[in-house]
């Protein structure tokens, strides 16, 4: 009996030993139980493979994305009042304010050269602008170009090593299609927002000459003007422009300039140094059921033309009133807006092909676009 107890005794020791060990060198082998100082019971997931990307992670998009969006940073000079030192403009008007306005955005390098992307309003009216790379980077920007219709504006710097992001393909993307938001929002630092694109193609939103916004419920707050609309592969999808909200913070609908279109204002800007854009001198219509009426036309589809401008380039190469035009070099045209981007996007001087309707017949004409005329500036 004193054996049993004595070999009991022992293998109950060993087991208790072997038990502390493992306890303390191994504790995912019992179970994933753990046992603080405290004596707290808590569960621990094994460690993941250094390296190792979870399921469903943006990680590489955010990565290869992120090192090319810059933040902005502008300042303009106050506006001195010249009775600023009268001590009797003081007395009724008091000090004025005579500290520079700061103002904060975002920005994307797309060229090795320094060529920065960002939206107009961000830097327009600014006496100085600096820009601030993700490495912490710092230099002062010049301005290469604007183009206000569009609201965007290209900067150029000039720094060694400098990352630059890839352009993707805006023309293939589809409503549901994951992005990812780029910027720096109220001046915290660089954020990655995710979500999908809601929309395509807006328009008539009042924000720019030429609307051809992604829509996106991806978070873009203030500051996040000029940073980058990415897919789930880190490449460039459209430029964040504004948002609509009621509060001045995100309510799940942003929207951004689609980088096909940002590609063309770069192109033109650096090459030439202004935006170069389509015109043929039309008063362009929704075809509204009144109209349609009023005119006898049947189509459902096209954009009608109430009036042209005499000696124009519409009206040399035979548009007349009453003409529908339901497609641009090839494009189909739906409303006035798609009419207004396909005309911007020729080639002044290159003959494109116009399709219409004239009294319910089709009709192809080749007509020359002119220069877009600059728009007139109110005087002061």
């Amino acid at each position: 009996m004193k054996r049993f107890w004595l070999l009991f005794s022992q293998v109950v020791t060993v087991l208790l030993a072997v038990y502390f060990v493992v306890l303390t060198l191994k504790p995912d082998w019992l179970g994933k139980a753990v046992s603080l100082s405290t004596g707290v019971a808590l569960l621990e997931a094994p460690a993941s493979p250094p390296g190792a990307v979870p399921a469903g992670s943006f990680r590489g998009a955010a990565q290869k994305a992120s090192a090319a969006v810059v933040s902005i940073s502008t300042s303009k000079a106050p506006k001195n009042n010249p009775n600023s030192n009268d001590p009797w403009f003081r007395f009724f008007f008091g000090d004025q304010d005579n500290e520079p306005q700061v103002g904060l955005g975002s920005g994307v390098l797309v060229s090795p050269n320094g060529y920065v992307l960002t939206n107009n309003h961000v830097i327009d009216g600014a006496d100085e602008i600096e820009v601030i790379l993700n490495d912490n980077r710092q230099a002062r920007a010049k301005v290469i170009g604007t183009d206000p219709d569009s609201d965007l504006a290209v900067l150029k710097i000039e720094l060694d090593r400098l990352p630059v992001i890839v352009l993707g393909n805006s023309d293939n993307v589809q409503v549901g299609d994951q992005v990812l938001a780029i910027g720096n929002p109220f001046g915290v630092g660089q954020t990655v927002t995710s979500g999908i694109i809601s929309a395509l193609g807006r328009n008539q939103l009042g924000i720019n000459t030429f609307e051809n916004f992604i829509q996106t419920d991806a978070a873009i707050n203030p500051g996040n003007s000029g940073g980058a609309l990415v897919d789930t592969n880190g490449n460039l999808l459209g430029i964040n422009t504004a948002i609509y909200s009621r509060s001045g913070g995100n309510m799940g609908i942003g929207f951004a300039i689609p980088v096909s279109t940002a590609k063309q204002v770069l192109d033109s800007i650096v090459k030439e140094g202004q935006v170069t854009r389509g015109w043929i001198g039309v008063e362009p219509s929704e075809l509204s059921p009144e109209l349609a009426d009023t005119f006898g036309i049947k189509a459902n589809q096209g954009v009608i033309i109430t009036g042209v401008l005499q000696n124009g380039p519409a009206a040399q190469s035979g548009i007349r009133p009453g003409d529908v035009i339901t497609g641009v070099a090839g494009k189909p045209v739906h409303n006035v807006s798609e009419l207004l981007s396909s005309v911007a996007a020729l080639k002044p001087g290159t003959p494109s092909k116009f399709s219409l309707l004239r009294q319910n017949n089709p009709v192809e004409l080749d007509v020359v676009p002119g220069v877009r005329p600059k728009p007139r500036r109110m005087q002061q």
